[in-house]
């Protein structure tokens, strides 16, 4: 290539670089492995302390309500940056709002065991407010992640792609409490608690360090193929102002965020929920078996669903349709195996339920937590995060409010019969007022 041909390319890369930009097929391998070992360690230290809550809540001596209130303070931090997190990623690049908060979630999580001893000391008849607020923190960093994740890939893949691509890494999610449950059993069984939280935030920090000094790195050397003009294919939309009273205006919006916080309150629930209840009906199940067999379904279903999505839209069925047939799918084994577990007593119907409900979340993220990439294609991010906060309210609420009914009732039907009813209102909602027409 001749000087002046290097110029003008690299001419033509500035003018670009700001407004238009696409992975190249070795980029998408980078980020995709990077971006799912991300979601599996930022998963794998969120589901650390609902593994060890029964064993640090007897030797901290907490109460169920107590338990309840550790593990949903986590979600009040979560839904604090969601929309401010997307908002960011649009405006200034998803990889550096993801590499910030990881370092965040990663050392609160390697220092926990610290936090949890100096607790009692420090701060005198307030151990567990305090806790508490380190926990809200934890949530805020980790509440960044998704929406961040969802603006890079909008700003980075061709539209065709970005559905696929999103549903894939959400499969992380479960890798990641696939490694708790059995790298966090076995730890816990042989060490103590307190390792576990320390091998799972020095793994976090870890992965932040290769993405910053491998997947970023390679950022600088990007070049535009400029031959291939039908490559550049997304542009990066003035997310300085964010049309959200043109999304408020459509129902279909609110379809997607209500249908979430419906669904993120049955897997919020169960994800904090679900060691203390095998711990506290089958006391003598090994606890590697409960903490991973479920999380095990939840990689195929994310993998079928985005198949069947596939072949659907092959045959020329609508985008909205397939959403809503996906989804519906997701509501139907998880309303019909909550049913079940409010009503068996035994272990091995109760663990073959518990995996179905968490395998259904594959479904819902081929449905409606791509959706955003559907509505708002040029403001994924700001809109994800939004989605995202809703659908965290259910969460803390649902969490703490579980632990409630367990302290005064003992009665896990009656949470499991909770979460189906809330189910059921996300599943009429979303099939009736549901869309994957773009609203911008």
């Amino acid at each position: 290539m001749s000087m002046d041909e290097k110029l003008k390319y690299s001419l033509l890369r500035n003018e670009l670089v700001d407004t238009q930009s696409i992975w190249t097929r070795h980029e998408k391998r980078i980020w995709f492995i990077t971006l799912i070992t991300g979601t599996c360690m930022l998963y794998s230290t969120r589901t650390t302390m609902p593994l060890l809550v029964p064993a640090v809540a007897g030797e901290m001596k907490w109460s169920k309500t107590d338990s309840g209130t550790v593990l949903s303070s986590f979600f009040w931090g979560y839904t604090l940056t969601q929309v401010v997190g997307g908002y960011f990623s649009d405006r200034f690049g998803g990889q550096r709002v993801i590499l910030f908060a990881a370092i965040g979630w990663s050392l609160i999580t390697f220092f926990m065991p610290n936090i949890i001893w100096w607790a009692p000391n420090a701060a005198k008849g307030y151990a567990i407010p305090f806790i508490v607020t380190i926990r809200i923190i934890n949530g805020a960093f980790q509440g960044v992640h998704f929406p961040s994740m969802i603006s890079l890939t909008s700003q980075n893949l061709c539209s065709n792609e970005r559905t696929s691509f999103f549903g894939l890494l959400t499969s992380g999610s479960a890798i990641g409490t696939l490694l708790t449950g059995i790298l966090g059993s076995f730890v816990l069984d042989y060490f103590g608690w307190s390792y576990v939280f320390r091998v799972i935030g020095f793994m976090g920090v870890a992965w932040a360090l290769v993405l910053r000094y491998y997947a970023m790195a390679g950022e600088r050397n990007r070049i535009i193929n400029v031959s291939l003009p039908s490559r550049l294919c997304v542009n990066k939309a003035n997310v300085d102002t964010v049309p959200w009273l043109k999304y408020f205006s459509r129902l279909s919006f609110w379809a997607c965020v209500l249908t979430h916080a419906c669904e993120m309150n049955c897997f919020f629930v169960l994800l904090s929920w679900l060691p203390t209840y095998f711990h506290d009906g089958f006391p003598h199940a090994k606890g590697w078996v409960v903490n991973m067999i479920p999380w095990l379904a939840l990689p195929p279903s994310t993998f079928f669903a985005k198949y069947l999505t596939g072949r659907l839209l092959a045959r020329d069925w609508s985008m909205s349709a397939v959403r809503k047939i996906i989804q519906s799918c997701c509501f139907a084994a998880q309303n019909l195996a909550l049913f079940i577990m409010s009503r068996t007593t035994d272990f091995h119907t109760a663990l073959i339920c518990m995996t179905v409900i968490i395998g259904g979340t594959g479904f819902h993220n081929n449905a409606v937590t791509v959706n955003p990439q559907d509505l708002a294609p040029s403001h994924s991010g700001s809109v994800f995060g939004l989605m995202n906060t809703v659908g965290a309210i259910p969460g803390f609420l649902g969490v703490y409010l579980a632990g409630h009914i367990l302290e005064v009732t003992q009665s896990w039907p009656m949470v499991f019969s909770a979460a189906a009813g809330i189910n059921l209102v996300g599943w009429i909602i979303f099939v009736v007022f549901g869309s994957a027409e773009a609203i911008v």
